[in-house]
């Protein structure tokens, strides 16, 4: 065996995981716990305004040390757009549907993301000829339609609406994803997010003037503005950079494999608070979903090294 494709144990990488699966977990319940105080729009502008306050520093202590590039503002653009759409429908599913249900039907991006990456990336169409990789991806299909069509309220206008905006939540992510791993492959993911997080402030504040009622947000207490300033460091804040400095230091297999443990969490902590639960069945294909998107990952990784199987 060749030590030298041994990967040494990486603890900061491994911290930064275990710090993202536990800021994207606790992220759903604050979002569903602020839907009984104000509107989505305003909600998405108030928890992505402490965001950007929060790199704001050291945005621009990198812009006075010179140490980003201008290039960065115009790559930023098109992930910024993506994740403008994204946090929209994110949190405007909550208001509809439970914590856990959004964030299983939102793993459903893995799909997305491995059609993106067909299309731009030329070494990842060697997965075309991956059996095991398109067993992923059937299994997630299935694993989707399953939690869908098992759900008791299933038929109900609310819950089809809330499905329809998780899909297509699912599917804005990809294009965040992907249009981000393009545009920062060589950025210091910090400056990367500071960046877009202020491009995403800006859009979020005209979707709040035009759709919103931010003056709602004068009659929150104390509780529900420290919910607001808790979930936007740590969900998004913290949350985001810890993701894309995992995936920096070990590639972006393990880190997707570790947030896939995400729904189960949520689900966890969402039961206690809120009285969500799933059936048994939905359950079943709640696993079928992430055994897929697990596999499918797996095999992507397993590809990249050993060639198509």
């Amino acid at each position: 065996m060749d030590t030298a494709k041994i990967r040494k144990f990486d603890i900061t990488a491994t911290f930064a995981c275990l710090g993202t699966l536990s800021f994207w977990a606790v992220g759903p319940i604050f979002i569903k716990y602020l839907t009984g105080y104000v509107d989505s729009w305003t909600q998405n502008l108030l928890r992505y305004s402490v965001a950007c306050l929060f790199w704001l520093p050291f945005l621009l202590f990198a812009i006075k040390r010179k140490r980003i590039e201008t290039k960065v503002w115009r790559k930023a653009i098109l992930p910024a757009a993506a994740n403008i759409v994204m946090q929209s429908l994110w949190a405007g599913g909550f208001y509809y549907i439970g914590p856990a249900f959004m964030v299983l039907l939102t793993k459903s991006s893995i799909i997305w993301v491995a059609g993106f990456s067909f299309v731009l990336f030329a070494d990842e169409r060697t997965l075309v000829r991956s059996k095991r990789f398109w067993l992923g991806l059937a299994l997630s299909a299935i694993g989707v339609v399953g939690v869908m069509y098992y759900k008791e309220d299933f038929a109900a206008t609310k819950t089809i609406t809330g499905i329809i905006i998780a899909l297509a939540c699912a599917f804005t992510w990809a294009i965040y994803t992907v249009s981000a791993k393009i545009a920062f492959k060589d950025t210091d993911s910090r400056s990367g997010f500071s960046v877009i997080s202020i491009y995403t402030v800006a859009g979020l504040c005209v979707f709040a003037l035009l759709f919103g009622s931010v003056e709602e947000c004068v009659t929150m207490g104390a509780w529900q503005w420290a919910c607001v300033v808790i979930s936007g460091v740590t969900a998004i804040a913290l949350g985001h950079v810890l993701y894309y400095a995992a995936i920096k230091r070990i590639g972006a297999t393990i880190p997707a494999l570790v947030i896939l443990v995400q729904p189960f969490i949520v689900l966890a902590i969402s039961n206690i608070i809120f009285g969500e639960s799933l059936n048994a069945i939905q359950l079943l294909f709640g696993v079928v979903l992430l055994t897929g998107s697990a596999l499918a990952l797996w095999a992507q990784q397993h590809l990249r090294q050993n060639g198509p199987k």
